[in-house]
């Protein structure tokens, strides 16, 4: 792996809670064996047995766990994990994933990964002024805030219905944004607390501040990248299509400058 690709794939791992290094020092390799993911499902059970009769524990979404390989031919369709507090047990292989995003805004391109693989690379269209971190809502009258934003995420809500096609909508604004926002005065007590809690819970924030919202991964994109949304990340709805069955509520999703 390029040393570059290698700390851009360090920093999602603290996106997603997940700890992929562990001693790692400056100048060491880093381990990337990929046997750790997150779970997809709110209700997600760990059993005894690679079957559903005994359960043990029940995790939460995007709860990080290690992947312990193993060819037993009986384990069809689960895999055997460890927790972080150490628990071993038996997962059912759909409860969890190791997919996240990368979006560059420097070479407009969506990068998707399952752990260190990468395993797409899609042309994106964003916002009219993409150049800039997105800092607050933008309108007809101030265009020039119709910006992509920057920072780490996750898949907040999946939308089969959205005007572009197909949409995921992301978690902005995220906690770090309500930071600023606040710091700002841009919103208030309250709306700072609902963002918190929805980071918290991987759910939708509140949409309708003054940081703006309803930022997307959609489709109706041209493939050329271009720049012409309001701050949304547009690929064709081929490519959408490729995402749509690997992502999941709480994937993470990492956008460079």
């Amino acid at each position: 792996m390029h040393p570059r690709e290698n700390m851009q794939y360090l920093r999602i791992g603290v996106l997603i809670g997940l700890f992929l290094v562990t001693g790692v020092a400056a100048g060491q390799s880093m381990n990337t064996d990929m046997d750790v993911y997150y779970t997809t499902d709110a209700k997600t059970v760990l059993y005894h047995l690679a079957d559903s009769t005994r359960p043990y524990m029940h995790l939460k979404l995007r709860e990080s766990v290690y992947v312990i390989e193993d060819d037993d031919p009986n384990w069809n369709g689960w895999r055997r994990v460890r927790t972080m507090d150490g628990a071993n047990g038996m997962i059912r292989s759909d409860d969890i994933s190791n997919v996240w995003i990368r979006i560059s805004k420097t070479s407009q391109t969506l990068f998707a990964y399952r752990g260190a693989n990468l395993i797409a690379r899609m042309p994106t269209d964003l916002g009219y002024n993409f150049f800039a971190d997105k800092e607050r809502r933008g309108s007809d009258g101030e265009p020039d805030h119709w910006r992509t934003p920057e920072g780490q995420f996750f898949i907040a809500s999946k939308n089969e219905n959205s005007q572009f096609y197909k949409a995921f909508v992301l978690n902005y604004p995220n906690a770090e944004d309500a930071e600023r926002g606040r710091s700002d005065s841009l919103i208030t007590k309250t709306q700072y607390e609902s963002i918190l809690r929805a980071e918290e819970s991987f759910s939708m924030p509140p949409m309708n501040t003054e940081l703006g919202g309803w930022i997307e991964i959609h489709g109706d994109g041209t493939g050329v990248r271009s720049n012409w949304t309001q701050g949304c990340i547009a690929i064709t709805n081929t490519q959408l299509d490729r995402l749509w069955e690997i992502v999941d509520i709480g994937t993470p999703v990492l956008i460079d400058p």
